[in-house]
């Protein structure tokens, strides 16, 4: 017996569709698990206090600098105090010296980071690699120049290449234009290579160090597929380590480039500045203590500070690592 069906029937008709989608909401945000929500409540009441006060001790210098950089006036005669705003900026960008110092920083900058960067990761190499037992010893003696204050590590340099006091002239005088009479403080290129030479010997086992910690955190499981699979030592290199390391090297990076940007010590000490080799920070220093012009020091001081801020911006929207995205989704 046929059982005859209404078309017209609830239910026995063509299905409907589905609705679409509501395109362009945003997606909802997930949320966050109690063990990692109970860990960053732990981690700001550890880090919290130091964080505060740490902010309260570098924020005020530079809303110090920031106000005084509006006024015109020597330490010698505070009482003559004139408001020009942002006419001392005006007199610092267009100044050449200015323009030269920053020439001269941004290029010590380039060539020791790009130099500690290839050291660095070859001595993290090294370190990674070494015999088990041997580990700890090589590890304390590549740390050991960093270990060294940076005003002992100038003077040593300074000393070991000076032409009355050093040795290098007499170990390297084999070497086509080094002679017992080569000054290397009287020229500006033999000078900025023992400037950088003492930097990269200073800080490349800062660099090192950051960098064993990233090849530390790449799985071994991605290296040793990679040999199964018959990928070479570079290929391996450029497409399992050195991905999985982007944020360690990213880190060592902007670390030593905002410090070699603010470097003052080593110039101080080897050339003063002269012979092209003075930098933004050892002008700011002549100009603010020298001198004794606090606005014009104080502005030069903040455009210092506001390029380091670009240096810190531009590498992390270069490198575009996620460093907090690591805890997320626990």
């Amino acid at each position: 017996m046929s059982t005859v069906v209404n078309p017209n029937a609830p239910g026995t008709g063509p299905r409907e569709a589905a609705p679409a989608p509501v395109t362009g909401r945003r997606s909802a945000k997930p949320l966050m698990s109690d063990r990692a929500r109970s860990e960053r409540k732990l981690g700001w009441m550890l880090a919290g206090p130091a964080f505060i006060v740490m902010l309260l001790v570098t924020m005020y210098p530079i809303l110090q600098a920031l106000w005084d950089s509006f006024f015109s006036f020597r330490l010698t005669d505070p009482g003559n105090k004139e408001f020009v705003f942002l006419g001392n900026y005006a007199t610092v960008l267009s100044d050449i010296v200015f323009w030269r110092d920053l020439g001269v920083t941004v290029l010590i900058t380039v060539v020791t980071v790009i130099v500690e960067l290839v050291l660095g990761f070859a001595l993290a190499l090294v370190m990674n690699n070494a015999i088990r037992s041997t580990r700890g010893l090589l590890r304390t003696a590549i740390l050991v120049p960093y270990g060294i204050i940076t005003v002992v590590s100038a003077f040593a340099w300074f000393y070991a290449f000076d032409i009355t006091t050093g040795y290098v002239n007499n170990w390297f005088s084999w070497v086509p234009g080094i002679g017992p009479d080569f000054n290397w403080f009287a020229n500006t290129w033999s000078a900025l290579f023992v400037i950088m030479a003492s930097e990269i010997w200073k800080t490349t086992p800062f660099i090192s160090l950051l960098l064993l910690s990233g090849l530390a955190q790449v799985p071994s499981e991605y290296t040793e597929a990679a040999r199964v699979d018959g990928a070479t030592w570079w290929q391996r290199m450029s497409r399992v380590i050195l991905p999985n390391m982007k944020a360690a090297i990213m880190v060592a990076v902007v670390f030593r480039a905002l410090d070699a940007f603010r470097i003052f010590d080593n110039i101080f000490i080897m050339t003063q500045g002269q012979y092209y080799t003075e930098t933004l920070s050892l002008l700011a220093y002549r100009t603010s203590i020298g001198r004794l012009e606090i606005g014009l020091g104080s502005a030069i001081s903040v455009v210092l500070f506001v390029c380091v801020l670009l240096i810190a911006f531009l590498a992390i929207k270069v490198f575009k690592v996620d460093l907090a995205g690591a805890g997320k989704g626990r």
